[in-house]
Parts: C-alpha cells; structure tokens; sequence
C-alpha cells in the first residue's frame, strides 16, 4: 500500500522503487560531489537530477491529461544555477516523485490502458510510467558510477 492508502498497480510498484533507489543513492552521495566536475565533459549531479524531475514532471502533466510545458532546447538538459546544493537537489527530487507517484499510484488498470498523445505519438499511460521508471534507474546508475569515481563501493539501496 502506498503512503496515499492506495493499492499500487504494477508499473506504479516499479517507478516507486526505482525512485526510492534514486533517492537512497543521491543522498549517500558527499555535499562536495553536488559541485564536482567529473573529466570536464559528464554533467554534473544537478543536471541528472534537473533532467530526471524535468522528464518526470513532463510526463506527469500529459498523463493527467495537462497541457505540458515547453521541452528547452539544447542538446543536454543543463540545470540553472539556482539549483544547487545537496539538500536543494535532495528536496527537489523528492518533490518531483512524489508528485508522479501520486499520479502513478492513482491510477486504476484501466486508466493504465487508455492512452495520451506523445511527442512520440499514442502511448498507453503505463507505457509512459514504464518509460519513467526506466529513465530514472539509467540516471540512477550515473550516480553508481559517481559513486565508485569517489571512492565509495556500498551498497545504499534497502
């Protein structure tokens, strides 16, 4: 049961423990990795983050059927300086999932069925949560590998 009292569906049970995985991984990470460069060419963690909550958000207004926001432009997702800081990153993903998990876990099998308009064409909704669950863990596993570049090789999720 989620922390609404609704009986999670199966898509919904994934995207939630992905995003908890996120989570447990982003805030086993240092303050200082929040600011490190990593090479001079690897985004840094406020910009995975920033894209993750940007794609999440995005496909949560068309799953509820709202006029989504205007994708930015460029070829990477680039955080604005204004989102900073572990705990402002922290606290902004928590934010972002949990508004996608409410919508997720609201959701009923046969509104998991029906389907919305895409910049890819039709997609069932659970098709989308599938694809969100998805994004988050490759993004997740960025934050593995930061992990290991800092020297750190535990295992945070639970």
């Amino acid at each position: 049961m989620s922390d609404t009292g609704v009986v999670p569906n199966a898509p919904s049970k994934a995207l939630r423990w992905v995003c908890d995985c996120f989570l447990n991984d982003l805030k086993a990470l240092p303050e200082s990795a929040f600011s490190q460069e990593f090479g001079g060419k690897a985004r840094l963690l406020a910009d995975i983050v920033y894209e993750v909550n940007l794609v999440n958000d995005h496909i949560g207004m068309v799953i509820r059927n709202e006029d989504p926001f205007s994708w930015p432009e460029g070829q990477w997702i680039k955080a604005p300086e204004s989102f900073a800081g572990k705990d402002h990153i922290v606290a902004a993903f928590e934010a972002s999932s949990a508004r996608i998990l409410a919508t997720a876990e609201g959701l009923s099998d046969a509104d998991l069925q029906t389907t919305v308009m895409t910049e890819w064409g039709e997609r069932t909704r659970e098709e989308r949560i599938r694809f969100m669950a998805w994004h988050v863990g490759y993004h997740d596993g960025q934050l593995n590998f930061i992990q290991t570049l800092l020297g750190d090789d535990g295992w945070n999720w639970s």
